[in-house]
């Protein structure tokens, strides 16, 4: 049996995603108090915005440390504590 959960949380986010365009897309106006969604989704573009941004800064963190870049460096790069990079990326880059 395949497992069919998200399991990190960039697959979580678009997953969630996925789901509230699907409400926005089958919302009946008839029910639905508001009258334009349109602000619902934008909210839904900008957080897929945000679940790709996130994959391309993960990725793009995982290739600077395979290229032997420091925390310290790549903390600069994010204007963050060196700990604090660390400690965020560390786990979820496997680097």
């Amino acid at each position: 049996m395949t497992n069919t959960h998200p399991t990190t949380q960039a697959h979580r986010e678009a997953a969630e995603h996925n789901a509230a365009m699907h409400w926005l897309e089958h919302l009946d106006p008839d029910t639905t108090p508001a009258d334009n969604t349109d602000d619902l989704a934008r909210i839904g573009e900008a957080a897929l915005t945000l679940t790709y941004n996130e994959q391309a800064l993960e990725g793009a963190i995982h290739t600077a440390r395979e290229h032997g870049r420091s925390w310290t460096q790549i903390a600069q790069r994010l204007g963050v504590s060196r700990q604090a990079a660390r400690q965020r990326w560390n786990t979820r880059i496997g680097v």
